[in-house]
């Protein structure tokens, strides 16, 4: 993680109320690859609490820094946005969670940057906001109702992506297989098309655009080798089966011929 551009970014809490939003927002640090929280005068916690709300994350809920006032909790970043809901009179650049991320992750090679959330009950106080360089909203209905870990968390999302180098990338399904070669593809239409005709699919139906729809919708499926030799198995199973019923008709028909002979031995003159 040290050599990503989310290890510059801090996040400051001032004056927290709840260890449960503390704890909350812990854990989205974790998730987003961020580790560095800061509290300005917080309520009082338990590390083992923060814990059993954010499981796994006894590393970053030690490392927990606390300040009594703002100006020690960021005098090391060169830039702060503080996260308000509230208009205010003063011009200020107000960014989304979008471009926010994108502004930070810009300077986080020159330095320390920080994200700034306020109380639960009023959010962040004038002087609060005036250290602030630029001022960050949520978009909402008019609800209006995230809460702190909720708005720290949708913050977060946004520089783990901005950053581009921490999502752990998903691996493959357990059973996905290769892509199919054209012979492969080629030989399952052969194979569909017998079938289809096989069940006199085509009595009122023309051929050529039943396949050029059969190979439309197969290519936009994209399947693997795995699922495509599934279709296939389908296809010789029809003709296997109707293959099947032939030869038991033939037989039944060959045995009523015997029945029916037997009968006209056997019949009196």
């Amino acid at each position: 993680m040290s050599d990503s551009l989310l290890s510059a970014v801090t996040v400051v809490l001032y004056e927290p109320q709840d260890p449960i939003n503390i704890g909350a927002v812990v854990r989205a640090m974790k998730n987003m690859g961020v580790s560095d929280l800061r509290l300005v005068r917080p309520c009082k916690y338990d590390v083992t609490r923060i814990e059993q709300i954010a499981h796994d994350t006894r590393d970053l809920a030690e490392s927990i820094r606390h300040y009594d006032d703002l100006d020690s909790a960021i005098a090391d970043c060169v830039r702060v946005v503080a996260f308000s809901a509230r208009r205010r009179a003063a011009k200020v650049a107000r960014l989304s969670p979008r471009t926010c991320a994108a502004e930070l992750m810009a300077l986080a090679p020159e330095g320390r940057v920080a994200i700034m959330f306020g109380r639960e009950d009023h959010g962040l106080p004038n002087e609060a906001l005036d250290r602030a360089h630029a001022v960050a909203f949520i978009p909402t209905t008019d609800h209006k109702s995230l809460n702190l870990a909720q708005a720290c968390l949708l913050a977060l999302y946004e520089l783990h992506l901005a950053a581009g180098d921490a999502t752990v990338q998903q691996s493959a399904p357990r059973h996905a297989t290769a892509q199919p070669s054209v012979a492969e593809l080629e030989q399952t239409f052969t194979d569909a098309n017998t079938a289809l005709a096989a069940l006199a699919f085509y009595r009122t139906r023309n051929p050529a655009l039943i396949m050029r729809s059969l190979r439309s919708l197969v290519f936009r499926a994209k399947p693997d080798v795995r699922e495509l030799m599934l279709l296939r198995a389908a296809s010789i199973e029809v003709l296997r089966t109707i293959e099947r019923e032939k030869k038991r008709a033939v037989r039944e028909a060959l045995a009523a011929l015997d029945n029916a002979s037997a009968t006209e031995s056997g019949a009196p003159e």
